[in-house]
């Protein structure tokens, strides 16, 4: 992924480009899945996107881009415990491509947008996947992306963060693999606590609180705590199903003061032993 700014920050141009040769197992739809359900899956996967961002009035921007998501070679076994698979049944396909237009919205105020201390950050996202641009069928997706972060106690150099991540089919039915699921978010930062793509479905709501304080006086080794809450509905037009919730401990070693990057190290924790 990329984030690149202009001078004075007119313009923004943010890119994603990345190839997988991936075995990855499915669980089903939606958040009542068991994870005895496992359907063992592989995949190629190409996914590319650029959407370029301009300055309308200081922390605001407003765009529009193109996005390909291409899978082929696909193919699974079937869940390992013999139950029907939500995969065949949603509708198999050993090739599948969504390719569409974005328009974009962003509002950016963080101090830092590595490590930020104070500040909000909010982008909409809205695809349109059209069949004349090679999709195998037109659908239409939102995605709600909200940051606030707070110092807490506010004399302290400890964080307070709150993020939300809603990932929405607003018409259509996309491709199984482009369906929302966990850790499928830009960075693969949503659910820790859960594998990535252990839940999948239409709708997906996600709410992560973090609070972030020192170890070291010197600010070279921090910890964090961390909570968090995701909801799937399973195919199109049914509706949100339970909460599933996922917390942990974590790490983090300063590795530049000047930018803040930190060196993460998390371990979460979910439900059914995950």
């Amino acid at each position: 992924g990329s984030r690149i700014w202009s001078n004075n920050n007119k313009f923004v141009f943010l890119g994603d480009a990345r190839f997988y040769v991936y075995p990855q197992s499915t669980y089903g739809l939606g958040t009542n899945s068991n994870i005895k359900n496992e359907d063992p899956m592989r995949y190629d996967l190409f996914r590319f996107s650029e959407v370029v961002l301009r300055q309308v009035t200081g922390n605001f921007y407003l765009g529009a881009g193109y996005k390909l998501m291409q899978h082929w070679n696909i193919s699974h076994k079937g869940p390992l415990d013999g139950a029907p698979s939500d995969y065949e049944a949603y509708g198999a396909s050993s090739h599948t491509t969504s390719s569409g237009l974005s328009a974009n919205a962003l509002f950016d105020s963080r101090d830092n947008s590595v490590n930020a201390s104070k500040g909000f950050y909010a982008a909409i996202q809205y695809y349109d996947y059209l069949k004349f641009l090679g999709s195998n069928s037109g659908w239409r997706s939102l995605v709600i992306d909200i940051r606030k972060y707070y110092r807490f106690p506010e004399s302290s150099n400890n964080v307070i963060a709150f993020w939300s991540y809603d990932w929405l089919t607003l018409s259509g039915r996309p491709p199984y693999l482009d369906l929302p699921s966990t850790s499928w978010d830009t960075y693969s930062t949503t659910g820790r606590g859960y594998i990535q793509s252990r839940f999948r479905g239409a709708q997906m709501l996600y709410l992560e609180t973090e609070y972030r304080f020192n170890l070291t006086r010197n600010g070279l080794i921090g910890g964090v705590v961390f909570l968090n809450g995701q909801t799937f509905s399973s195919v199109p037009g049914s509706k949100l199903e339970k909460i599933q919730p996922g917390y942990g401990p974590g790490l983090r070693i300063k590795l530049s003061k000047a930018s803040k990057t930190n060196l993460d190290i998390d371990y979460g924790f979910g439900q059914q032993g995950s």
